[in-house]
């Protein structure tokens, strides 16, 4: 994962090593547990995305909080 290597391991090496490990262990065996799939690129660099920076506890339209209106988007989108 090049952002990794980028962004992660001259912050914190050893957890760029971690998930570097992760990854090459994630290649090599398969896991039978219904709850350990694997993610599309796509979707790893989604749940990267400046919409983990954002806290929206609640339903779509109906947040505790304000400034959810786009997160309110992408939830509506996962729903369909």
């Amino acid at each position: 994962m090049d952002y990794i290597e980028k962004y992660v391991r001259p912050v914190d090496p050893e957890i760029a090593e971690a998930i570097n490990n992760e990854e090459l262990r994630q290649g090599r065996k398969l896991e039978l547990i219904a709850s350990e799939n694997f993610v599309s690129r796509a979707v790893m660099a989604a749940q990267g995305s400046v919409m983990t920076n954002k806290y929206a506890e609640g339903y779509p339209g109906k947040r505790y909080y304000g400034g959810c209106e786009f997160v309110d988007i992408a939830e509506s989108l996962a729903i369909e």
